[in-house]
């Protein structure tokens, strides 16, 4: 199968904090000032036409393959992320103008931090098949740290990036493609096709070989990368799956969300049938946004249209809990996913109002809400740092991307 036609571009965006207006809530696709509009991005240059030595000028993309790098990573974030100190530093969150960017026109799906230490790197993906390169850090007017590639045709659901091998970069999309960025090829290969839609897209923790991903209306898939066939098939929902999380402490632990209105846990060890038993099932009155772990693993926030935030927790995930929360979204076609911070104290999760819910489960509340004059769009998508703690990146239903920080 053929190598993805893709582009290359560098411009920086950020030149001028947002407008002060905002975006308008009633508008779906919003155009971004300083993108021509009939500008395309789905182009046809061969990504070697580029090179990646902004990249290479702050130790990012052609570090990764370094095995001295990747063995320091574990040992810096066991050393500096001490959790118990949350609280003082959530009030501490901050939006500088600075850490604002429009990357690409149309709306961000997907974001996700690079798992570099003391290194501000975002992968975005939006809803026409770009995936965008951020170095938050650079400061070079000219070349200003945003590379943007076309690896596909539909929408992207899905950016995986281990963190043992940051430079290979897995992508899902709507058009039914997984491909495998290869950052010192600068090629996106073809990993798995199919005629129906690739909703989402997830790794185990540490397993570079097996791929997770939903296909059509509530099939998950497991994908041996070696092979380039599946090893595992499974019918776990009457709808669409939306989400799959991984217990960081226990791998084997899967958890799903659905359209069809539950989130499931499952272990793996007990998947050998077509449709296997869940270890546990929250229902809601709608679908499940997304359902993903805690960072000791021992619970589970499942965020619905229903208004409410599931939260199951204890051992055997045997307590389940609601938490109010406004997750109605009128006419726009957005889906509010919650995801927790750097501990089990805290959720966060996009509202109507152009902020950032934080949610204590202890409490059952939101405790307190991230604004800022620079968020001029409504947050939807997030990623925590996985090593520096208060830096949170948030994708609005517009075009743009927003990084707090401490």
């Amino acid at each position: 199968m053929e190598n993805p036609i893709v582009t290359r571009r560098s411009p920086r965006t950020r030149v001028k904090p947002p407008d002060s207006k905002g975006l308008s809530d009633n508008i779906a696709e919003e155009t971004q000032a300083g993108f021509p509009e009939n500008e395309e991005f789905n182009g046809a240059k061969d990504v070697k036409d580029g090179n990646f030595s902004g990249f290479s000028e702050k130790g990012t993309l052609d570090s990764c393959k370094s095995e001295a790098f990747e063995s320091t990573v574990k040992e810096e974030f066991d050393e500096h992320l001490d959790t118990k100190k949350s609280d003082p530093w959530l009030k501490s969150m901050d939006l500088k103008p600075e850490n604002v960017a429009w990357p690409m026109p149309g709306r961000i799906m997907e974001v996700k931090f690079f798992p570099f230490i003391g290194i501000s790197m975002i992968a975005v993906g939006n809803k026409v098949g770009n995936i965008a390169f951020l170095n938050m850090d650079s400061e070079d007017e000219i070349d200003d740290g945003i590379y943007i590639y076309g690896p596909h045709t539909g929408a992207i659901s899905g950016i995986s990036i281990q963190r043992y091998s940051i430079s290979k970069i897995y992508s899902s999309g709507h058009d039914g493609f997984i491909r495998l960025m290869d950052a010192e090829k600068e090629v996106f290969d073809v990993v798995h096709y199919c005629d129906k839609t690739i909703h989402c897209l997830s790794q185990q923790p540490n397993d570079l070989w097996s791929l997770y991903f939903s296909e059509g209306r509530g099939v998950l898939i497991e994908w041996d990368v070696r092979t380039g066939k599946s090893s595992g098939n499974w019918m776990l929902h009457e709808d669409t799956i939306n989400t799959i999380s991984f217990n960081p402490q226990n791998p084997n632990i899967m958890a799903t969300s659905s359209t069809d209105g539950t989130a499931c846990i499952w272990d793996l060890r007990s998947t050998r049938s077509r449709k296997p038993k869940t270890m546990k099932t929250a229902s809601h009155g709608r679908a499940v946004n997304s359902a993903y772990f805690s960072p000791s693993g021992t619970s589970l926030a499942t965020p619905s249209l229903d208004n409410n935030v599931g939260i199951i927790s204890g051992f055997n995930y045997e307590d389940t809990s609601m938490i109010y929360h406004d997750n109605s979204t009128g006419t726009l076609n957005l889906s509010f996913r919650g995801i927790w911070g750097w501990d089990d104290s805290c959720i966060f999760i996009g509202n109507m109002r152009k902020g950032i819910d934080v949610i204590s489960p202890v409490q059952r509340t939101s405790v307190m809400t991230l604004q800022s004059p620079q968020l001029s769009a409504i947050p939807w998508r997030f990623d925590a740092h996985p090593y520096e703690v208060g830096m949170l990146a948030a994708a609005t239903n517009g075009s743009g991307v927003c990084l707090w920080t401490l």
